[in-house]
């Protein structure tokens, strides 16, 4: 079942460590056109990963995905050196100014575009409507489940997931096309089951992949079930249970 996304998330774990190395910034560095109330991305999910598909890097057509843990660009050395600047245009009003690090991306994507381009504002991921909502306004926490992770070691957005009745820490990653990946300890890598629960929903027993990873990360299968809202300035989480997707 899960066999066509296996060899993505295997690329995609070697975010992890660069990940946990670098932190936000602290502003939005939007280019162009001043920040509204609400800017709307369009996003495709292939292969449950977030791509959107109106992106350009440095005036080139590239693969870019939307990555909620990564805390800067990201882009595949095959795609071009790194530079003092990269220009991401996203539509064709809006453009970001950002610094960049190498990284293999296993040929999934050119680039993962992290939490620098919206810096210390809240975004929001639509998974049924299609969208990235980025807008200045915090989190309406009403219906949803709130997380902080404000006293989190990392500036990773952070949720609390009941594992086999276990809380644990875990990440918010959109650049992951799994369920749930864990920490494997002494176990072998490879997949195991688990009964998980996510903000009241109830997942009952899932298919979870174990690897070399630091803290649990919540993938795009748990997290297409919610509507879910970031704010990197305040250190939340939002939740919302979306009733348009079934579990």
């Amino acid at each position: 079942m899960y066999s066509k996304t296996r060899r993505t998330a295997t690329a995609l774990v070697r975010l992890c460590a660069v990940v946990l190395l670098a932190s936000c910034a602290s502003s939005a560095p939007w280019k162009n056109e001043p920040v509204g109330d609400e800017v709307n991305l369009a996003f495709i999910l292939q292969n449950n990963l977030v791509f959107l598909p109106s992106a350009t890097l440095d005036g080139r057509p590239a693969r870019i995905l939307f990555g909620s843990a990564a805390p800067r660009l990201l882009i595949d050395p095959k795609f071009g050196p790194p530079a003092a600047t990269h220009s991401v245009q996203l539509n064709g009003r809006q453009s970001l100014q950002l610094t960049g690090t190498s990284l293999s991306l296993g040929g999934v994507a050119d680039a993962v575009l992290g939490a620098d381009a919206w810096g210390a504002h809240t975004i929001a991921v639509d998974y049924h409507a299609g969208l990235v909502i980025f807008q200045e306004k915090p989190i309406q926490p009403s219906q949803m489940a709130m997380f902080s992770f404000a006293h989190a070691a990392s500036d990773m957005p952070m949720v609390n997931v009941l594992i086999d009745g276990r809380s644990v820490s875990a990440v918010v990653d959109t650049a992951s096309p799994d369920t749930l990946v864990l920490p494997r300890g002494t176990a072998r890598a490879g997949r195991t089951r688990a009964h998980v629960q996510l903000a009241a929903a109830d997942f009952g027993m899932l298919d979870v992949r174990l690897a070399d990873v630091t803290m649990p990360r919540v993938g795009n299968r748990v997290l297409s079930k919610f509507l879910v809202a970031i704010d990197y300035g305040r250190k939340q989480v939002g939740l919302w249970r979306d009733p348009r997707t079934a579990m």
